[in-house]
């Protein structure tokens, strides 16, 4: 039976046993999936026509394979104190 000492050298050498080959292909095919999720900008259409100062924005990720045209929610707007349409702006 192995003691606590033991069992962490036996951990510690795992550990240095990596070889560089196997991080790169980790790294890699972690950076797929995070390349599939995008930032985008939701704009507040009521307020854009309405013409008056200032906007409501809001900044949220969506994906690009699941969602590829442009996104719309409804969402509050502060300055109207109400909750319209907000759609995705490049």
């Amino acid at each position: 039976m192995l003691n606590f000492k033991q069992s962490l050298r036996i951990s510690k050498k795992k550990k240095l046993s990596l070889q560089p080959e196997k991080l790169k292909r980790a790294v890699k095919m972690a950076r797929k999936t995070k390349d599939q999720r995008i930032q985008v900008i939701l704009e507040c259409t009521e307020h854009k026509n309405s013409g008056m100062p200032g906007t409501s924005r809001y900044i949220t990720t969506k994906s690009k394979r699941n969602t590829p045209e442009r996104l719309e929610l409804k969402k509050f707007n502060p300055i109207l104190k109400k909750y319209t349409l907000h759609r995705e702006i490049k």
